[in-house]
């Protein structure tokens, strides 16, 4: 009997016992579903993430002293001179300093994170936009001066002159935990750092943020303005690797620590990369869990295979005394199993899909659905089949067509 007589008689059964097969491929029908699922947001959650770590900086390093370093091997402003000169590949590089802050304007009073730096936070800088709305970032005078300048984002403007976001010119008042106060003039307003957390916080819950330049953060507290990490961008990610240990090996042969560990280059790759391991792990256990349901649904699908074969044994045993022989029989067996885990591969391969978006769509996450990933699906439901109908099949397929015939 041909591969198409068998489909067409495993189609027959199964339309037979519409009910019946419904039930037994929803095991399969849910395994698939979820891992489907799982997979595709899994895999668009780190497209996702891996987006978010571009738009901050794949090509920024970060190199801070180690826990071993002490204060006198702390960072100057001709390690960074030095390094700019030494390592074209290095387009910007400031040092990191944030502090926590109380600023008032004359309508508001905020907590603060006030960061500062050189001219160049204003591309190394990972908490604020560096796109300029109004006015201009603090330069090398301003930051060789020491100048009570400050450069705000959108939502800060927002927050402390009524919605207002030119505020250019405007005054605030800086005060840190020592007591200490200082006045600073608005010189630019950068493109807002929360907008596109709009409606997900509330604005008022969220600390403002600030940007001045590391000699002013003197002003206000002398003993921050160490320079203990910098951040540094260069040209391209490919070359992060090797201007991270040229950067270690010129800071500590300048400080006399060469081969100490005085100092450590670390890059968002890194983190990508762990990020990326964390990730498909707790994917791939989801799935392997929600897995479990597809040997269940192999199960039914077995189960209701055997009560098929004690339903049809006179079947059998008419078909095997008309000539059939023992490799039809169980060819038609394992068929129906086959297409019965087949088909609701299917419909689990297009529930997960819906499911997929759904979910995908309350989470603002783009699900990935690979080409691979559809293959894998619709291989495991045939071998799923397989696997499951062969005892039943061979057990069709080894019944003695006078006892079959005499079955009541």
């Amino acid at each position: 009997m041909s591969i198409k007589e068998n489909f067409k008689m495993a189609i027959d059964s199964i339309l037979a016992n519409k009910m019946r097969s419904f039930l037994t491929m929803l095991g399969i029908i849910i395994g698939i579903a979820a891992v489907i699922a799982i997979l595709a947001i899994g895999n668009g959650a780190t497209s996702k993430i891996t987006g978010t770590f571009d738009d901050l900086g794949a090509s920024t390093i970060s190199v801070s002293l180690s826990e071993d370093a002490s204060r006198s091997d702390a960072f100057t402003d001709e390690d960074i001179q030095a390094l700019k000169l030494s390592i074209p590949a290095i387009t910007h590089i400031s040092p990191d300093k944030t502090i926590q802050a109380f600023v008032e304007s004359e309508f508001d009073k905020r907590s603060s994170l006030v960061l500062s730096g050189t001219p160049d936070m204003q591309y190394t800088n990972q908490a604020m936009e560096s796109t300029l709305v109004y006015g201009r970032y603090f330069n090398e005078t301003d930051y060789q001066d020491g100048k009570n300048v400050v450069v705000v984002s959108e939502d800060t403007a927002k927050a402390l002159f009524n919605n207002r976001i030119n505020i250019v010119g405007e005054k605030l008042v800086l005060s840190g935990n020592t007591g200490n106060s200082i006045r600073l003039r608005v010189i630019g307003v950068v493109k807002g750092t929360f907008d596109n957390l709009q409606g997900a916080f509330d604005i008022t819950q969220i600390p403002v943020y600030l940007a001045i330049p590391l000699t002013t953060m003197s002003n206000l507290n002398p003993d921050v303005t160490t320079i203990e990490s910098l951040t540094v961008q260069v040209t391209d990610k490919n070359s992060i690797e090797s201007v991270s240990k040229q950067m270690v090996r010129l800071l500590e042969t300048r400080h006399n620590t060469l081969g100490k560990d005085y100092c450590t280059a670390t890059n968002f790759l890194q983190a990508l990369d762990q990020v990326n391991s964390v990730l498909s792990l707790f994917v791939n256990f989801i799935a392997a869990v929600a897995a479990i349901a597809l040997l269940v649904g192999g199960i039914g699908v077995m189960n209701i295979m055997l009560v098929s074969v004690t339903e049809r044994t006179r079947e059998i045993g008419t078909r095997k005394a008309l000539g059939a022989t023992t490799g039809t029989i169980l060819m038609q067996f394992l068929m129906e199993a086959v297409v019965l885990s087949l088909i609701g591969g299917i419909i689990g391969l297009v529930l997960g899909i819906l499911l997929a978006f759904g979910v995908g769509s309350a989470l603002d996450i783009v699900p990935s659905i690979t080409f691979t990933a559809v293959a894998a699906v619709l291989l495991f439901s045939t071998a799923v089949g397989i696997f499951f109908g062969i005892y039943p099949a061979r057990k069709a397929a080894k019944l003695d067509p006078i006892e079959a015939l005499r079955y009541e």
